[in-house]
């Protein structure tokens, strides 16, 4: 600590963090508006566009952490920056909208997409748990103990549930259109320039958060597992945060809850699907238990949507209380 070079390192990354900070906001609010009149324009719900553009666009993070990650055959951090950033989307990101702003949640997210969020990490636990489920192998409850593997056939199964996904989206989008004419919108060049130049600042803010992120806590001699679930996950879902508490702020509430439903289908599906058909993941039993808390988070986020068919201020202090509580076990377990 009393090295004056290693001092003067610490304060240029804690700069890059701050820079991308600035990045990630401002990208978020142009990538927002132009949604939003891309939307209106194309007299598509904020809902589908949520769930889709802005979905893609902010798990693009998690998207080149993960597969670098597994091409560099760091399956740790490639498996556990999906499930620590779907997790800190539920509990965190809602948590933090919802004392902001009571959320709605639309019936086509509680009847169609969370269904499908639930469904997709239990076919994760499925896949990734295949040892423990079919009785082989565990030996004690060593968390670095080989639980299983996502190879490149459970890939594809994983690409052609997101393809599905998508083209179901798209024949929905074109029976519930959004009839709100009134409502102006911007020039579709204006719209795309809007969604590219903000997307260009959003990953470019999160991979700058996230290398200065993952090099502060390296000093700290945190694990692969533990980085790759707290400070690369929290790094790589500051775009959902950040994107959901602006549209959340601006009254697009429908993408502010269809962008985290969405980005968590895509990180599974997509991310998990495409990183493994790259090279095949292994799985740790730690990884088990987290896909395991990341169904029960789930589950209480359901539960807390479908009573009022909103996530009320109280119910997103006790989602980001449950948050606090994963941390703290990833922790020490």
């Amino acid at each position: 600590m009393s090295n004056p070079q290693g001092g003067i390192v610490i304060i240029i990354y804690l700069i890059v963090l701050i820079v991308g900070f600035v990045a990630l906001v401002k990208g978020a609010d142009v990538f927002v508006t132009g949604s939003s009149a891309l939307a209106r324009l194309f007299k598509v719900s904020g809902l589908v566009i949520g769930l889709t553009i802005v979905a893609l666009g902010t798990s693009a993070p998690e998207m080149a952490v993960s597969t670098i990650a597994a091409l560099n055959n760091s399956n740790e951090l490639a498996l556990s920056n999906v499930i620590g950033s779907n997790t800190f989307n539920l509990i965190g990101v809602l948590g933090v909208c919802a004392l902001i702003y009571p959320l709605p949640v639309d019936d086509r997210i509680l009847k169609r997409d969370f269904p499908v969020s639930i469904a997709a990490t239990l076919i994760l636990l499925i896949m990734s748990g295949w040892r423990i489920l079919s009785g082989a192998g565990l030996t004690d409850l060593n968390v670095d103990q080989n639980a299983g593997q996502l190879t490149r056939r459970m890939g594809a199964i994983l690409m052609v549930l997101f393809i599905s996904y998508i083209i179901y989206l798209i024949y929905d989008a074109r029976k519930h259109q959004d009839d709100s004419d009134d409502i102006p919108c911007m020039p579709g060049w204006k719209c795309v320039l809007f969604i590219v130049i903000g997307l260009a600042l959003i990953i470019g803010g999160g991979q700058a958060v996230v290398y200065s992120a993952r090099k502060i806590a390296s000093a700290l001699g945190m694990t692969e597992t533990l980085i790759g679930l707290t400070v690369v996950a929290i790094g790589t879902s500051l775009p959902e945060l950040v994107t959901s508490i602006v549209a959340a702020r601006k009254g697009e509430t429908d993408m502010a809850v269809g962008n985290v439903i969405g980005s968590n289908i895509f990180n599974i599906l997509f991310i998990l699907g495409t990183s493994s058909l790259l090279r095949p993941i292994g799985v740790n039993l730690a990884s088990v238990f987290d896909i395991l808390i990341l169904i029960f988070v789930n589950t209480v986020t359901l539960i807390f949507s479908i009573t009022s068919r909103k996530i009320q201020r109280l119910e997103g202090a006790v989602l980001l209380l449950l948050y606090v509580a994963s941390v703290l076990f990833a922790v020490f377990r």
